[in-house]
Formats: structure tokens, C-alpha cells, sequence
């Protein structure tokens, strides 16, 4: 499944992922953590690897197509997470 998102949409993700996503992400679909960061639009191909995804100039940092969804959709899923925190009943 590709989908297709602006860079800074994809960015402002990233922006709002909570501290260790990157390396839960990682470890959960066993990646290096800089495979996920370059996913987000890093470039540490020395240590990660490209994620399948292709980007194209233009307005809002230019449109990127993701050949790969996993790792997008393990991310808004832990934004989904935050922001609807577990209550706790006290008895």
C-alpha cells in the first residue's frame, strides 16, 4: 500500500512523536533505529538504510510518496495512544 503525505506533515509526525518512539519503532519491526529516523527525513544511510520512500519538490517541503506504510502507521499509532491516555477509577 503507498500513500502519499507532504514532507511536513511527515515531519510534523515525527515532531510530535514522544522521547524513545524512534527506537520502539525500531525495535519493534526490527530496523535500525536510524532506518526510522531516515524514514522521517533523515540521511544517516552509514548507519540506516532508505525506508522506501520518494520525495518530490514542491510546496510544504515537497509531496513524499511512502512505498511503506509500517513505520507511519506504528508512529500515528503511538500518537493515538498518547493522546487518549487510559483512565484510572480509583475504588
Amino acid at each position: 500500500m503507498t500513500k502519499t503525505i507532504t514532507f511536513n506533515d511527515l515531519r510534523g509526525i515525527k515532531d510530535r512523536l514522544p522521547d524513545g518512539s524512534m527506537h520502539c519503532i525500531a525495535d519493534e519491526i526490527g530496523v535500525n533505529v536510524e532506518t526510522v529516523r531516515n524514514y522521517f527525513g533523515g540521511y544517516n544511510f552509514k548507519e540506516g538504510k532508505s525506508c522506501g520512500l520518494h520525495i518530490e519538490p514542491g510546496p510544504n517541503g515537497g509531496i513524499v510518496v511512502l512505498s511503506d506504510t509500517t513505520i507511519l502507521e506504528r508512529a500515528l499509532k503511538i500518537l493515538d495512544e498518547v493522546s487518549s491516555p487510559v483512565s484510572v477509577v480509583e475504588a
